[in-house]
């Protein structure tokens, strides 16, 4: 296997991905059409943090970390690595180590459709991952592949630049010539949430709030009293 590192590609700007952070996935999935997740396999081997960053692509052999090693002298300030394999991997291609030198770098996270571990140090060490296994297996080091290409995870393509974002909710990517438009739309709905909590906290119903009576009709959902309805259910040939 052959491959290619690629050098200084596009990225968001660092303003908007700041900005993102601030909403959490599941805010910036629905303001995006509920377009973007990277899939529910991928947890997070930490509670109650939320990270925003540039991606930084590897593409790797099964097996084998040599990318990734490839992969920090192309991280800067922001960015967030983002590995995966060319077939299904649960080895733990990432550990202390590697957060070590991607922490001196600026790096915010990482985020792999293989596995990982020495989860005790990087959660010891503040260093947040999302990963679809926690496995001790060691890797090699003996097979080319390539840094900063499109890969994809759980059926979505992830480019070098484009915004990482994840949370205890899961991971998801925003396009980087999408992030200004993923921050003006996250912002009006958490300005719609608010007014829908400010509503519910004095007592609105949903059901009124979002018109939902009339979809109860329309699917033929009907308001019983008891009694009538144990008379019915226990009607002749009950």
């Amino acid at each position: 296997m052959s491959g290619v590192i690629v050098t200084r590609p596009p990225k968001a700007s660092a303003e908007d991905v700041t900005a993102l952070a601030g909403y959490g996935v599941a805010t910036v999935h629905e303001a995006l059409g509920r377009t973007g997740l990277l899939g529910s396999h991928l947890r997070p081997i930490q509670q109650d943090v939320r990270v925003a960053g540039t991606a930084v692509t590897v593409l790797s052999w099964p097996g084998d970390n040599l990318m990734i090693h490839a992969a920090v002298e192309q991280c800067g300030e922001g960015d967030l690595l983002v590995v995966t394999t060319t077939s299904p991997s649960t080895d733990g291609m990432f550990g202390e180590l590697f957060a070590t030198a991607l922490r001196y770098r600026g790096v915010r996270g990482l985020v792999t459709n293989a596995g990982v571990r020495d989860t005790a140090e990087l959660r010891e060490m503040g260093f947040p991952v999302w990963a679809a296994a926690v496995c001790a297996q060691g890797t090699v080091k003996a097979t080319g592949g390539s840094v900063n290409v499109p890969v994809a995870i759980g059926g979505r393509i992830i480019r070098p630049g484009d915004v990482i974002l994840a949370d205890d909710d899961g991971v998801m990517c925003v396009p980087h010539e999408r992030a200004s438009e993923a921050v003006a739309l996250s912002q009006a709905r958490t300005e719609k949430e608010e007014a829908t909590r400010t509503a519910f906290a004095a007592g609105q119903l949903g059901l009124d709030r979002y018109g939902l009576r009339e979809t109860l009709v329309r699917l033929g959902v009907r308001y019983q009293p008891y009694d009538e309805y144990a008379a019915d259910a226990s009607g002749p040939g009950r």
